[in-house]
């Protein structure tokens, strides 16, 4: 069974005044796939997600979504097109409760006669959160809970129970299990592995690779903004994608191929 292809982006570039931070990148991720975005500081992950989530815009290139050419301009066009990303900074409000969180800046409203007032449907918003953490077989207690009081492998599992609530086809995680314990990153990582299981598909940047083998199905490598190359998980060890990384790959390429016979 052919697999279906969810993203294609072919010739982007970006550049930021006189540096080029990607270079005719061509990257693309499969429909219920988890794909590692892998690179040195500086690589050109965060730029790439960045285009797809619509922070930033291609100087060049294209972009299909779902079988068509498609322009992300901003983030609430990624998000109609069911995009979805979950930062670093996890963007969540220590003084209000799991509930809120999920549906901050999408609250649901019942509308009265003439518009005057809008009361919040907060019984049905306590559902749906409690669906989707069931969903993730995220364990947080009670729904109600303010995410101040949470531990932080508590609070990544409910920036990514949000991620995935509202992103309806992919989800783009930067860096899901920094600053987590190991307990807490085994447990985000879990909740990633279950994303194939939801329909969803991701794009994990991490430095950890460990992290990274652990729960992707393919692997893209990002040096000074040119793809290396892509390998699938069961088909390459960890010391082949440090030298696509580093670089040291090309330069055993040069030293055979400048080698006296």
């Amino acid at each position: 069974m052919a697999e279906e292809l969810l993203l294609e982006m072919k010739g982007i570039n970006k550049n930021f005044g006189a540096v080029r931070a990607l270079s005719e990148v061509d990257f693309h991720v499969f429909s219920g796939e988890v794909v590692g975005l892998v690179g040195d500081n500086g690589a050109g992950k965060s730029t790439l997600v960045k285009i797809i989530s619509g922070v930033e815009r291609a100087d060049s290139g294209t972009i299909r979504y779902m079988d068509r050419e498609v322009s992300i301009h901003s983030p609430d066009d990624a998000k109609e097109l069911g995009i979805e990303t979950l930062y670093q900074n996890l963007a969540l409000i220590n003084n209000l409760d799991v509930v809120a969180n999920l549906f901050l800046g999408r609250e649901l409203v019942r509308r009265w006669p003439l518009g005057l007032v809008n009361v919040l449907r907060s019984r049905e918003m306590e559902r749906q959160t409690t669906e989707i953490l069931s969903r993730l077989k995220i364990n947080i207690g009670s729904v109600r809970e303010k995410v101040q009081v949470l531990s932080g492998g508590q609070r990544q599992a409910i920036a990514l129970g949000r991620a995935v609530g509202w992103g309806k086809r992919l989800v783009l995680l930067d860096e899901p299990t920094a600053a987590l314990g190991v307990r807490e990153s085994r447990q985000a990582l879990e909740i990633i592995g279950r994303l194939k299981d939801q329909g969803i598909s991701a794009v994990v940047i991490s430095h950890n690779l460990e992290h990274v083998f652990s729960v992707v199905d393919r692997i893209v490598v990002l040096r000074q903004g040119v793809i290396q190359g892509e390998r699938r998980i069961r088909e390459v060890e960890g010391d082949e994608i440090v030298s696509m990384i580093t670089g040291t790959a090309e330069i055993k390429k040069l030293e055979f191929g400048n080698a006296a016979p």
